[in-house]
């Protein structure tokens, strides 16, 4: 694709049913284009965006993906372009009378040998990275905690060799809040489970203020933190800084009281070593943000097909987004492994449904205005191209917002699509590699665990080629094929997790905010 209008024009359709295809050009195309099939293009199209093929009567389907994306609302002749102000948007899919567990594929044949240097947990778990993270409680010890881990990297962490990263949970919870609300566990089991990430070595320590709502012995009850083998002494006692303790007399008294208690933990971390383990060790968040019409054609199949090569390889793997999977629901339910993955999967949308619809919105919200200038009409088109991330493999498994995951496989993760929201509950799951797709580009990253960035055009990794790693715009131009960049991103994966290789976002530090959802009441 080049931006020459003289160059040869490429449209790209996903399915023979289609009546639509999005052209590929950078650029896109003037009017008085001949494509392919000699229609002549009737006005300008943008790159990403939708040409008709034959002409549409008001009321018929716009087919892409083979599934109607929407309904015109007034006659399209060919050769036009259709964007949302065409379309009627259909009616969410009912979350009844859904084929359930009914696709049985044979299975794939396993894919071993494939190795990672990883970090060794007590509890089975295995991180990609050796992270000192130090839980808080509630807000407002954010800025104590922050000037605290300043002073820990210059001062503390030059002589902790093995240790990659000292990194504060910040968030905004913890007081203010409905605490004792039924939804009030989603947040607090989210920062529970965040705190035992894999990456942060089963080392857990809390700062708290002392006056908040979520006290520590609710966030971390005893019982909740895995024993790690370098501990002598059997203490399983929460270490927690309070900052109203009587015993801090100033502000330097605070931060030198965290700095003490990190380089106890810093200590036990730094006699970790990596060591080989089995790609199986893998636990995999895929998400997609700042989307386009290329994200279903390039990036995302890619990563649906790497997250096949995974679950043969015996990797965990996560596709969440429920805004963004709503509209394909009947796909997700026939791909369960069992009626009960299936109906657990309904029921997670329904909640989300009523969630929805207390604060007066619907899944159309979701699609936002850089969706649309770059080609995507409504929600159910962005779900059709959303969808691929997960790729073929029976769903194993569901698990609720802020719940830890329990099976291998695919597992359909609930959060919303928001990037900040859907990557910190994903961590809460227990993720140690995260891989984002993304097509108008976002400089999106955690500081918990390495994020692979996937571009979903050449022009797009060409301009931010020092934030993307991954360039399957290679797709849409025929330079590689959707099975050469998914092998691509999986051998990438091997290298980051195993350390060697760094992504863009781990080599400037840009870290996103993790971002709690509290779906409770704040008082």
């Amino acid at each position: 694709m080049t931006s020459d209008a003289s160059a040869t024009p490429v449209i790209i359709r996903m399915h023979e049913r289609d009546n639509v295809a999005i052209v590929g050009n950078d650029g896109g195309l003037p009017a008085g284009t001949v494509l392919p099939g000699a229609l002549v293009l009737t006005e300008r199209v943008p790159q990403g965006h939708k040409v008709a093929l034959s002409d549409l009567s008001a009321g018929q389907p716009v087919l892409r993906y083979g599934i109607p994306i929407g309904y015109a609302l007034k006659a399209i002749a060919a050769g036009s372009w259709v964007h949302e102000k065409l379309l009627d948007m259909p009616a969410a899919r009912e979350l009844v009378n859904l084929p359930m567990a009914t696709v049985k594929p044979a299975p794939m044949p396993a894919l071993e040998g494939y190795t990672f240097e990883g970090y060794r947990n007590t509890d089975g778990s295995v991180g990609t990275r050796n992270i000192l993270a130090i839980t808080q409680t509630v807000q407002c010890v954010a800025g104590v905690t922050e000037f605290a881990v300043r002073r820990i990297k210059a001062e503390m962490l030059p002589r902790f060799a093995h240790v990659d990263d000292v990194v504060s949970l910040e968030h905004a919870y913890g007081c203010g809040v409905a605490i004792d609300a039924p939804d009030a566990i989603v947040p607090i089991r989210t920062l529970r489970n965040i705190s035992l990430n894999p990456n942060f070595g089963g080392e857990v320590m809390v700062v708290s203020l002392g006056c908040e709502k979520l006290q520590p012995e609710r966030l971390l009850p005893p019982g909740s933190i895995p024993l790690i083998d370098v501990r002598q002494s059997g203490d399983t006692a929460l270490d927690v800084v309070c900052l109203q303790d009587d015993a801090h007399v100033g502000f330097m008294s605070m931060v030198e009281s965290i700095m003490r208690q990190a380089e106890v933990h810093l200590t036990r971390l730094n006699a970790r070593r990596r060591e080989t383990v089995p790609a199986s060790e893998l636990v995999v968040g895929v998400q997609c943000g700042g989307s386009d019409a290329f994200s279903g054609v390039t990036a995302n199949p890619a990563v649906g097909f790497c997250t096949d090569l995974l679950v043969r390889a015996g990797a965990s793997v996560m596709f969440s987004e429920t805004t963004e999977v709503r509209d394909g629901i009947d796909q997700l339910t026939s791909r369960a492994s069992s009626p009960e993955v299936a109906e657990a999967m309904v029921r997670e949308m329904a909640w989300y449904d009523a969630y929805l619809q207390r604060g007066g919105a619907d899944r159309s919200a979701n699609t936002t205005p850089g969706n649309k200038k770059g080609g995507l009409s409504n929600i159910v088109e962005k779900a059709m191209g959303s969808i691929v991330k997960s790729g073929t493999s029976p769903i194993s498994g569901v698990l609720a917002p802020g719940e830890k995951l329990k099976t291998r496989g695919l597992t359909y993760t609930a959060t919303p699509a928001s990037d900040f929201i859907c990557g910190t509950l994903q961590l809460a799951a227990g993720m140690n590699l995260h891989v984002f797709t993304t097509g108008r580009g976002t400089p999106y990253g955690l500081a918990e665990v390495p994020v692979i960035k996937v571009a979903t055009r050449s022009d797009l990794a060409r301009r931010w080629h020092d934030l993307m790693d991954v360039n399957a715009g290679t797709i849409a131009t025929g330079e590689k094929t959707i099975e050469a960049v998914g092998w691509e991103l999986f051998e990438l994966m091997l290298e980051v997790a195993s350390g060697r290789k760094k992504t863009w976002a781990e080599h400037w530090k840009l870290h996103n905010a993790l971002v709690l959802f509290n779906p409770a009441p704040v008082t």
